[in-house]
């Protein structure tokens, strides 16, 4: 009968002569009261005012979050957004990432969804920095316990796709090199190694390994593991003979003075005792080539104790004689009185001789001389006449060096 509606006409439960006068269709007086859907029929930026070039990406329809009493604020439901978070979530018109937020190139819909924001489908396949932002033992497992301690953020050794293995860096390490030079995680300490309580980083550096820049403050044993000669310098030809380790005598802080203990001395005495090192012989003293230990000992140096072991030595003397009584001259060659006799008693004592106390025979009486018994140790029997076949006293072992009653 007449033109109705067109089918781009905006949907709404108004009568025509709401908006519209008979007297001209258009302009239309029109009111958005009773609006209920179709606002881009209008609103496409023609015939009024669309989506602004900022206005969130979304496959909602304006009614969905705007109402045609008030455009804002809208009642918004995030179930329709797709994509563009970041819009809004500008820290502006709403709120943006937290200044704590991992660093990320993904954009919030690849870990964030609509319905929740938290939890997120987290991806790590976006993220360039900033692992420890979530990887503090918080939010996230941390470094452990165990780590090495490091001033390199996680992705200078670590990748997204996998953690280990880890493309490893020395430059940023400070401290705590055994944590991985444990010998099993990587090389540590050789067999050979000094004995030392210093820390890996004590001596080494982690951009070249060697030379190290040693320190002997911390080293408390196995001194000859590198003062061997060979790599570093041992214990000269001159020094004195000595089971002891260098440790025992000398320390890390001065070589020298060195508190000496001479208890594991076991000879060449005069190595040191040579009177520039430390005190050697006195201007009277017995003059031989023999070494100090053979007579003195590091615990009494007075208290001389030697013992004769050449077969020529008479035996050990009750009186203790001194010893120049027999070395005359002062050397360690003896004098003989009577070298005719030595190396028996006479060679010493045959002026001492009594023959009358040594009778031999009797009827008529016999005595022996110095020459018959120049061994006063040994027997002097007293037989009954000269033909010494029969013995009338046993006389053995009457004189001995060793006893008091000679």
């Amino acid at each position: 009968q007449a033109t109705g509606k067109t089918p781009t006409h905006i949907q709404t439960s108004n009568t025509c002569e709401q908006c519209h006068t008979t007297s001209a269709w258009l302009p239309a007086a029109f009111s958005h009261a009773g609006i209920t859907s179709g606002c881009t029929t209008c609103h496409n930026g023609v015939q009024a005012t669309g989506k602004t070039p900022t206005h969130i990406q979304t496959s909602n329809t304006c009614e969905q979050c705007h109402t045609t009493s008030a455009w804002l604020p809208a009642a918004f439901s995030h179930a329709g957004i797709t994509s563009g978070c970041t819009t809004c979530h500008n820290g502006v018109q709403a709120a943006g990432r937290t200044p704590t937020h991992i660093q990320s190139t993904n954009s919030c819909q690849d870990c964030h969804g609509t319905q929740a924001w938290i939890p997120a489908s987290f991806s790590h396949s976006g993220i360039t920095s900033g692992c420890s932002n979530c990887h503090n033992g918080v939010q996230a497992p941390g470094k452990t316990p165990t780590h090495i301690q490091s001033a390199n953020t996680c992705e200078d050794c670590h990748g997204t796709n996998a953690w280990l293995p880890a493309s490893f860096s020395h430059p940023g390490i400070t401290s705590s090199c055994s944590s991985c030079h444990n010998g099993v995680q990587a090389a540590g300490k050789t067999p050979t190694h000094i004995q030392s309580s210093n820390t890996c980083e004590d001596c080494h550096s982690t951009n070249a390994w060697l030379p190290a820049s040693f320190s002997h403050s911390g080293i408390t044993g196995g001194c000859a593991t590198c003062h061997n000669g060979v790599q570093a310098s041992g214990k000269t030809s001159g020094h004195v003979i000595t089971t002891a380790s260098c440790e025992t005598c000398h320390s890390t802080a001065a070589w020298i003075p060195a508190s000496f203990d001479h208890d594991s001395i076991t000879g060449n005495c005069g190595s040191c005792h040579n009177g520039v090192q430390a005190t050697g012989k006195h201007t009277g003293h017995f003059v031989t080539s023999i070494d100090c230990i053979q007579c003195h000992n590091t615990s009494t140096w007075s208290q001389i104790s030697f013992s004769h072991t050449s077969a020529a030595y008479p035996g050990n003397h009750q009186g203790n004689p001194g010893c120049t009584e027999c070395h005359q001259s002062n050397s360690q060659s003896a004098t003989w009185i009577f070298a005719q006799y030595q190396p028996d008693c006479a060679g010493c004592h045959s002026n001492d001789f009594d023959d009358s106390e040594h009778k031999k025979w009797e009827n008529p009486d016999a005595f022996y001389s110095a020459s018959d018994l120049r061994d006063c140790t040994g027997a002097c029997h007293r037989y009954t006449n000269s033909s010494m076949t029969t013995i009338e006293k046993f006389r053995s072992g009457e004189h001995r060096v060793n006893r008091g009653d000679w």
